[in-house]
């Protein structure tokens, strides 16, 4: 992985959520150190700043549900252009920004992938599939959509920007799933997109499951995207997002998979979407980011500073909690009495 500069692209979209604060998610991650940390680890870092949105034009559509439709569609075709150019000079890091950022970085890098012969695959690491469309959606945040805008499912044409490569959906691993709408849940169905939700984790472990799905990435000769939300974290240690769901993976199990991706030699490029640092708790959220990025780029657990588990333990003590799970397994953080 050192052997490509990481490019760095700030996305600061908060349109595709009702929740305000993600536009300062970039920033965020600026003052948490992230690029500071890549450098540690011996990486080359190119800082290309934030991405500016297409010229808005005027788009309805007969949902009348869909909040800031033109706005989506201006950052998307922005997106799609930033990180189709920067998958040319390295490994892009996109930092969002809701999740509707995805709809760009997909159909970018499927664009770029198929331009060198290779297969794109997608790890989708999240507590929602984003696999509305623009009819399904009911709620109209547009973060709900990406998924099904990238693998071009219906609805989308001549509203979002024309699709050059669909993502193949075969080619899609769906990790720590757990809260999925009707509508989403019938549209996944034999569409051929693995999904492991939190039952498959707590019934096998991330160890297996990651395997299985890496096993395939490079017998295919597959690049891999790893597009992260926050709300795949528990929200006890990630409580910077407006998309809490309770029963995500713990801390250990989210470093343990940026591990093995950084293992695995197959990542090239990044996604880190719904930090709201409005949310966040001192930067708590933001800083355990970073640490998981620096997992993912080659931080080992042999050469790791104290500081990862300080920045989450400060001024507090570590409680065990069930959660429907295994008690020994999860691990959450209460205040002190």
């Amino acid at each position: 992985m050192k052997a490509r500069p990481l490019v760095l692209l700030g996305a600061p979209v908060q349109e595709g959520a009702r929740q305000l604060g993600c536009d300062m998610g970039p920033s965020a991650f600026h003052a948490a150190g992230l690029a500071a940390a890549l450098r540690r680890l011996g990486h080359q870092v190119i800082d290309c700043g934030n991405i500016t949105p297409a010229p808005l034009r005027t788009i309805t559509h007969r949902n009348g549900a869909i909040a800031s439709l033109p706005e989506i569609v201006a950052w998307t075709e922005a997106i799609t252009d930033a990180t189709y150019d920067a998958g040319a000079i390295g490994i892009p890091i996109v930092c969002g920004g809701d999740h509707s950022i995805a709809a760009g970085t997909l159909s970018g890098l499927s664009r770029r992938a198929a331009e060198i012969g290779c297969d794109l695959f997608v790890l989708w690491l999240d507590a929602h599939p984003d696999f509305h469309t623009l009819d399904s959606t009911t709620s109209g945040n547009l973060h709900g959509v990406p998924v099904a805008y990238a693998t071009g499912q219906p609805g989308f044409a001549d509203v979002f920007p024309p699709l050059i490569v669909p993502l193949r959906p075969e080619n899609i691993c769906m990790m720590g799933i757990r809260s999925v709408d009707p509508a989403e849940r019938e549209a996944l169905a034999g569409t051929g997109i693995t999904i492991y939700d939190m039952r498959k984790i707590d019934e096998h472990g991330v160890a297996p499951l990651l395997d299985g799905f890496l096993q395939r990435v490079n017998a295919a000769n597959g690049i891999l995207h790893v597009s992260l939300d926050v709300d795949f974290l528990d929200p006890g240690i990630a409580p910077g997002v407006g998309t809490t769901v309770s029963g995500g993976v713990t801390f250990r199990e989210a470093h343990l998979i940026m591990e093995k991706l950084h293992d695995s030699g197959l990542v090239t490029s990044l996604d880190l979407v719904e930090l709201n640092p409005f949310l966040d708790e001192r930067g708590r959220t933001a800083r355990l980011l970073v640490d998981l990025v620096a997992s993912l780029m080659g931080w080992s657990v042999l050469g790791r500073p104290t500081r990862n588990i300080d920045h989450i333990a400060q001024a507090q003590c570590w409680t065990r909690v069930a959660l429907g799970r295994d008690e020994d397994d999860v691990l959450l953080l209460t205040p002190p009495r």
